[in-house]
Parts: structure tokens; sequence; C-alpha cells
């Protein structure tokens, strides 16, 4: 009997749009396959067998090795195909079982800045800038008062894109050396520990406004079950980490909040580490987790560390967010009324590049005032008017990004290249300064992220023996498109039977 052609998995799940802060594959009869029920089976081979039956389901009619094996597998005359596909149906039944995901050690997800949503509350001190950013918007919110602040639709037109930017603007003080938010503004994030806020920036717009939805599908087709061994870490992205000494009382309470649901998911697991998952921003901060906690400690509860995009050692992209402000490409917005919101980001002020990655003699901005490299990001802070910018980073920001010690539990970076990414801007006229959009020269990285930072941690642990630490490269894969494309999720969930099946070796793979 002819068999039918396997759906592609872009009719199962169509590509989303994706916004950015400003700042299964087949179905099967579980009952009719248990009735004769198959032999046991490891859960590091269920899961691979998933895993090719996924890419078995993406290649197109054309793509195979050659003309005779396309024919053979049109056929259903391939006995490795047959053998698979008994494998595959066998490992999808172990995989409807409870048992599949008892062996799975548990997954912690920290998604990147503007990766989940944040919700605000107005109180009496609050003082609005207009009659529209009054504490009577948006007239949608709970019964205690609170909003959803991010992501919210009104950010795209002109008079509330002001609203926005002030209430999620911080402030720091230097008599206490921390960062606030503004007056009358409080904040939150909900559902932590859920994996909820992390899929749809925006419940009643997920298509537009998917984030990590794919990936999360992507996993639990595997048998990971939100909640039981699957947890989501939101966080408000707005603000960072300091050096040691120096107080950061929001990012700090997010490392024990992390901590703690991460011994909790051991502890609800039986004992099992875990395996933690950070996209962008979110692997400074879970690098910094491991970091500040004892050996004794991670080997209880860590299993292994997967960060995608990492920008350990900052962007070029974030000299222009402070100099002239930056919209990531979503329409309508003026760069210019986000800018002071988006250079009081304490989070913003840590990706700026680091001079322990790019090379301090290299010029990253050229202007008509002055050529900054990295070697003089004080200066650049001051001449584009952003003074109040310089303490912090003297004494919060630089001690701390000059560390990136290494974690003493293995690591694996996965990333996109070959996608144009800025690498200098140029400013050419003096009257409008920092205030115009300036011409920017591209170079190789992921379109957000210069390959000298997704590379940070391999070029400073190479000396390093004792640390295991695999790097796998995915050509034309981007800062957002690695948590949607087929080929990058294909490349994370082997990356986790790896893990499964302890075949992690240090190694640089390119894709």
């Amino acid at each position: 009997m002819k068999r039918k052609k396997p759906k592609p998995i872009k009719d199962i799940i169509s590509p989303k749009a994706q916004f950015h802060h400003f700042p299964t594959f087949f179905k099967i009869n579980p009952p009719l396959l248990m009735a004769n029920p198959p032999p046991p089976i490891s859960l590091s081979l269920s899961l691979s067998l998933s895993l090719s039956l996924s890419a078995h389901n993406r290649r197109r009619k054309g793509q195979y090795q050659s003309k005779a094996q396309a024919q053979q597998m049109r056929n259903g005359d391939s006995p490795l195909l047959a053998r698979a596909t008994i494998g595959i149906i066998w490992a999808a039944a172990m995989l409807c079982t409870c048992h599949s995901r008892a062996d799975l050690h548990p997954l912690i997800v920290v998604p990147g800045s503007g990766g989940n949503r944040l919700e605000a509350r107005l109180t009496g001190e609050y003082k609005s800038s207009s009659l529209l950013c009054s504490r009577l918007f948006p007239p949608v919110r709970d019964r205690d008062g609170w909003f959803r602040l991010w992501f919210e639709p009104s950010v795209l037109l002109a008079p509330f894109t002001k609203c926005f930017a002030d209430r999620m603007t911080l402030y720091y003080d230097p008599g206490s050396d921390d960062y606030y938010n503004a007056p009358g503004v409080e904040t939150r994030v909900s559902r932590f520990g859920s994996t909820e806020s992390l899929r749809y920036l925006d419940p009643h717009l997920k298509q537009a406004t998917s984030y990590m939805a794919t990936l999360v599908e992507s996993l639990q087709k595997v048998g990971y079950v939100d909640g039981k061994t699957l947890f989501g870490a939101p966080y408000d992205f707005r603000y960072g980490l300091a050096a040691d000494g120096h107080p950061s009382r929001v990012g700090s309470k997010f490392l024990r909040d992390l901590k703690d649901l991460i011994e909790k998911a051991t502890a609800s697991n039986k004992g099992k580490p875990v395996i933690l998952l950070s996209h962008s921003l979110g692997g400074l901060f879970a690098l910094e987790l491991l970091n500040r906690n004892p050996s004794s400690w991670l080997r209880r509860h860590i299993k292994h560390f997967i960060a995608l995009s990492a920008p350990w050692g900052g962007s070029i992209d974030e000299l222009l967010t402070f100099a002239s402000g930056n919209t990531l490409g979503v329409p309508l917005v003026d760069p210019l009324i986000v800018r002071e919101e988006q250079r009081r980001s304490e989070s913003n002020l840590w990706l700026l590049p680091s001079p322990k990655v790019f090379d301090i003699e290299k010029p990253l901005v050229i202007s008509p005032f002055a050529n900054y490299t990295v070697g003089n990001i004080v200066q650049f802070l001051n001449d584009i008017g952003f003074p109040e910018g310089v303490q912090p980073y003297k004494s919060r920001i630089l001690p701390l990004i000059e560390r990136l010690a290494v974690p003493e539990v293995p690591v694996t970076c996965v990333f996109g290249s070959n996608v144009k990414t800025p690498e200098k801007l140029i400013y050419r006229s003096k009257a409008e300064g920092f205030d115009e959009q300036p011409e920017v020269v591209y170079g190789d990285g992921d379109g957000t992220v210069n390959m000298a930072s997704l590379l940070g941690l391999e070029s400073l642990w190479k000396e390093n023996r004792k640390q295991q630490f695999k790097v796998v490269t995915i050509r034309g894969v981007s800062h957002m498109s690695i948590l949607k494309e087929e080929i990058a999720l294909q490349e994370i969930v082997q990356e986790i039977v790896n893990v499964h099946a302890n075949h992690i070796e240090s190694s640089n793979v390119q894709r």
C-alpha cells in the first residue's frame, strides 16, 4: 500500500511574528499500541527517536541524499525507515506515559530581556505626564489594580508610547547605590515557576506576540510537562545585577527565587538535578547564579546549563540604544521617545560592549565629536548626554563584566551566525548629534549580538581544561528565530537528549 507523504512541520506549526523588548509532530493511538506493549526503551533513545521523527517530517522532496533514496523513502522500501518507524511508535508510546516523564531531568527556562509579561499598579504617589497617562489608564485591570505593562499594544501609538516609557523608567539613586521604579509605580511578574507568561507576551494577541511558545511546544512533545518537569523563571528584565559590595535589590531577589525554584524542582523530581535553559540576557543571570553558589550546591542541583544566544560581552547594538534610542524594528514608535527609558534600564547598562571581549583599540562609534571604543564608554555616556550612567557603569557594571568566571558545571552555548549584525555606528551631522539614526556598518553575529560576544566564553575559557564546554553554531539563525526555526529547535532538543545520555563533550560544532 502506498504511503502518504509526511505532512511538513511548517503546515502544523505556522511561523509567527515577534515583538521584542524596547529595552505531535504526529498523533498515535496509545490504547492500540499498548495492547501489544513494546519492550522497555531507554529515555535517551526515546528522545532520540522522537527527534528523528521530527527531522523526518521536516524533509522536503528533493532534499534526500539521492533520488534513489528519495524513491525508496516514498515507497516505504527502506529497511532503516521501517525499523525507525517501529522504534518511533514505541518511543511515542513511552512518552505518553508518566514513566517517561519521571525519567526526565527537570528543566527551567530563563527568558531574555522583554521575554515575559510584566504587570504594574499605580499608587497615590504616581504623577502622570499627560491626561492620557492618568491613573485611570488603562481602564482594564484586576480587582487589586494590577494591569499588564509589558507587552501592551497601545505602546505602538505615540501618545501612549510616552506613557509606557514613563512607567517603565528606572531611576538610579546614588545615595543608596541602587535602582528603583518611578514614584507611584509598583511592578511584579506573574506565574513565576510556569512557562505561561513566557509563551505569549499578550495572551489576546498570541500570533503577534509569540516568544517562547514554539520552543515550549517542542519540549512538551518530548515529554516535558509545565509545572512538573518544565518550569519558567520570569523576572523584571529592566533590572540587572551589580558587582560584589553593591546592592541590587530586585536582581538579587530574582536569583534567590531562581535558586529556590531549582531546589523545589530537584526535590519534586526524586532528586534529579536541573537543566538550565536560558535565552539572551537570561544567560547572564543564570551564569551569575552558578558563580554565586558553592560547588556542593551545584553538584546536587545543576545537571547542565544550555545558553541560547547569550551576549556574554554585551553588544554594539546597545550603543545605538543608548545614543539614539532603538525600536528594534517595531513600527510607528519614535526611538527618541523611548530612549530615556532605555538608557535608565539597569540591564541595558549591563549589556554595553565589554572591554574583556571586544577589541579595545577598534572604534565602535564614529561621530563629529569623537570616536569611541570599549575603552572609553564613560566618555561616550557623557557625550550622548547621559552622565547619570557614569557612576553605576564604573562602580557596578565594569567589575561585574570583568569576571565571567568558570561555573564548574557543564555548559553548552547555542547561537546563530552569518546574520548581519551592527558592528560600527557612524554619525555624520554635528547639528543633529546623536538624535539622528546613524549609518550602520554590519559584521557577523546573530543580528543582535556580535560574534565576539557570542564566543566570549570560549575565548576566555579555552585554557581551562577542567571546564566542560560545548559551542554549537547554526548558520543563518537570528537572535530571536533560534526560538522558532525548525533547525534550531531540533538542535536544542538534541542537546537536551545528549545531556540525558551524558554524551556532552567539549567541542565546537557548526551547522
